[in-house]
């Protein structure tokens, strides 16, 4: 009878407390060396109601985790918060990805709430060929401690109604997913944004190949193109013409 009076208590509290928070998570690509992280945290009225104190002290853990990476963040309503990091290049998005999500608190904040311990590991492998620079980002997060498993191993409760999370990539050109063992399928968004929305209990992984314009190679051609351009306009004839009349005589 305890036990049934149990599960009756926690399936009633899950019932309460469905849907309190809303997590969006996003990376998004402007050029080679420009790009933000963006992340909407929203909290349910319902939790916000229950626990003012707990959720005061999520806000501000959020807070100083921004300021740390010189982000910002803006209080949209009592329950919701954007906060947005910039990043200049590929190893500075894994170091304040890393960072966010496994900050350095003081002393004074070790008993901060720790919602956002995701433990991600990310990391992005770039390639130059030319005019693009060619990007493959790979990211894990295991989710498995936020299930509850029975001894066989097999997943009882899973706190999904508790936490959405969901992850975006945002770049120029459209990207394409080439993980081959994830057990999540991104949504296309808008177009050249891709979703995927985060399952807890599981270890997610996420692997995607997209392509930026390199600056280095866009900028070297076009010195290349204005070098023949004005040597044509000098000389009447391209720069390789002698070279091919040189060859037949």
């Amino acid at each position: 009878m305890k036990q049934k009076t149990g599960l009756i208590l926690a399936a009633f509290f899950l019932f309460l407390l469905t849907g309190c928070v809303e997590y969006d998570v996003g990376i998004n690509f402007q050029t080679q060396h420009r790009g933000t992280i963006v992340q909407t945290i929203s909290l349910s009225k319902q939790l916000t109601t229950i626990n003012q104190t707990e959720t005061d002290e999520l806000l501000r853990s959020i807070d100083q985790r921004v300021r740390q990476l010189k982000g910002k963040s803006k209080r949209i309503s009592p329950q919701e918060v954007v906060v947005t990091v910039p990043f200049n290049n590929s190893e500075e998005l894994v170091s304040k990805f890393t960072q966010f999500f496994n900050p350095k608190l003081d002393s004074n904040d070790l008993n901060a709430v720790d919602l956002l311990e995701l433990n991600p590991n990310i990391s992005l492998i770039e390639s130059n060929l030319l005019l693009l620079q060619r990007e493959k980002l790979k990211l894990i997060v295991d989710l498995t401690s936020l299930g509850v498993f029975s001894q066989e191993g097999s997943l009882i409760v899973s706190p999904s109604s508790l936490l959405n999370l969901n992850f975006s990539l945002k770049t120029p050109f459209p990207a394409k997913n080439v993980s081959k063992t994830t057990n999540i399928e991104p949504e296309i968004n808008e177009g050249k944004r891709l979703v995927w929305h985060l399952q807890p209990g599981q270890i997610n992984e996420i692997e995607v190949v997209f392509w930026i314009p390199s600056a280095l190679g866009i900028g070297t051609f076009l010195i290349i193109l204005l070098v023949i351009i004005g040597f044509y306009f000098k000389y009447r004839r391209f720069p390789w013409v002698t070279t091919i009349a040189g060859n037949q005589s």
